[in-house]
């Protein structure tokens, strides 16, 4: 259990989630897929890459070569965009997709953050068009992820603007406990990726949550406790006025702005574009 409700005159606390795999049991964006078809968004074959690449980010994630190789081709893939559709398939079909992969575990820990007076901040690489919706639905008091510019046209323009990834999001984390007065010390993260250990080293209280192989074995190193969450379940299943944030999800101001692909879904479009690689029909 949590501690009690900190004391008024303490330095200010939070709680640092990363998204998939962590609070949700899925990738986000990829999770998607097929709404961004049915919009006209992106092809049949992307929908099906997806759902492979869906399947091997729940059997092991990707590793740091390929999580640069999908920077280096989200720009190319997202391009031409309208941020407003993509707001509004988001939006449509948030609650259908998102609600029930939702892990009660992490929405437990969530209230007890906030009863304890601590901020929650969801800090994910997924592009901020589909995070920040998660992280109103799930109450979180801020979101820091991935942006890009957009145009005057309203359209992505194809240039990566901010990167919530690795080292990335400890700078983040910091900049926020500058901003809003957090003592770091006496902060907690939770992530499931070894990419994000500079995150969690960067708090008094990381937590390895389904963590990969490599954070596994970091985090037995240094003794930072292992959770698994293994139940996702609809919100209102769990508490019925737990989807209606009791406070407006505020977005961290180095991470405002917009994103519409996860990194599996440019993986395997570089993958297909370097080598020819096409998924078993």
């Amino acid at each position: 259990m949590l501690s009690v409700v900190e004391n008024c005159f303490s330095p200010r606390t939070a709680a640092f989630f990363d998204l998939d795999k962590t609070v949700i049991a899925k990738s986000s964006t990829l999770t998607f897929s097929k709404s961004f078809y049915q919009g006209g968004l992106i092809n049949r074959r992307a929908v099906l890459r997806t759902a492979y690449a869906q399947f091997v980010f729940l059997a092991g994630g990707a590793d740091h070569d390929q999580m640069e190789r999908m920077r280096e081709y989200l720009s190319a893939l997202c391009k031409g965009w309208n941020v407003q559709q993509v707001k509004e398939i988001v939006a449509e079909t948030l609650h259908d997709l998102i609600d029930p992969i939702i892990y009660d575990e992490a929405a437990t820990l969530i209230e007890e953050h906030h009863t304890a007076g601590r901020d929650v901040v969801i800090v994910s690489t997924s592009g901020a068009e589909v995070v920040e919706p998660i992280g109103e639905l799930l109450g979180a008091d801020r979101v820091v992820a991935t942006r890009m510019v957009v145009g005057d046209d309203g359209c992505f323009t194809g240039e990566v603007e901010y990167y919530a990834y690795g080292p990335t999001k400890a700078e983040a984390v910091k900049a926020l406990a500058v901003s809003e007065g957090y003592d770091l010390s006496r902060c907690y993260a939770y992530s499931d990726s070894a990419t994000d250990v500079p995150m969690l080293e960067s708090v008094g209280h990381p937590h390895a949550v389904n963590p990969d192989r490599a954070l596994r074995r970091e985090a037995t190193l240094r003794e930072w406790p292992i959770l698994v969450f293994n139940r996702p379940v609809r919100l209102k299943q769990r508490l019925p006025a737990f989807s209606m944030p009791p406070r407006p999800a505020l977005v961290a101001a180095a991470a405002i702005g917009a994103a519409a692909v996860t990194a599996g879904l440019v993986w395997y479009a570089s993958r297909r574009r370097t080598d020819g690689a096409t998924l078993p029909g």
